[in-house]
């Protein structure tokens, strides 16, 4: 079973837009404080050979290397009003390539009894040096997959094919 991350995270006033709720765009901030928050937290458990419970993620990147985001998908589910008690990003690794991975999350209660949104990320490491992506070592692919999980089952995804044709172009 996949190891999911939950990190506590308190709403601001200032994250209400004028509908009186967390605006769209702050969401994906909920997500890149848990991911940070993610990347520098001890491995513990999850350091495998070449690191030791005490590195964190971004140990493991080191500083020749870095991490971007190349794709993020998110789907509101409720409405999500200020309070004084924090909201939970669970997080989780749902896809492992060669350069890159993807996370999964839920912005939702402690218990799970009320899922706000779902998202996903798609991460990609890249060298500081030539901006191209990197292969995940054997270090940081073990990590990665000790947080591997179920993909995130997007309830309004869309099926339908999309053309491959440029904007503006005639098919």
């Amino acid at each position: 079973m996949a190891t999911v991350i939950q990190i506590p995270l308190q709403i601001r006033f200032g994250d209400i837009d004028s509908y009186g709720h967390v605006n769209n765009v702050v969401y994906l901030q909920y997500l890149e404080d848990a991911r940070v928050q993610l990347f520098h937290t001890p491995l513990g458990t999850a350091a495998g050979p070449g690191a030791g419970a005490a590195d964190s993620f971004e140990d493991l990147v080191g500083a020749e290397l870095f991490t971007l985001v190349g794709r993020h998908e998110i789907e509101y589910l409720v409405p999500l009003v200020f309070r004084p008690e924090p909201v939970f990003v669970n997080i989780w690794v749902t896809r492992l390539g060669g350069s890159s991975f993807d996370f999964g999350y839920t912005v939702a209660e402690r218990d799970g009894s009320v899922i706000y949104a779902q998202a996903s990320s798609g991460i990609v490491v890249v060298s500081r040096a030539t901006g191209r992506p990197v292969r995940l070592s054997a270090t940081q692919r073990h990590a990665l997959e000790t947080w591997l999980g179920e993909d995130v089952h997007f309830r309004r995804r869309q099926t339908a094919a999309v053309s491959a044709a440029p904007l503006g172009a005639k098919a």
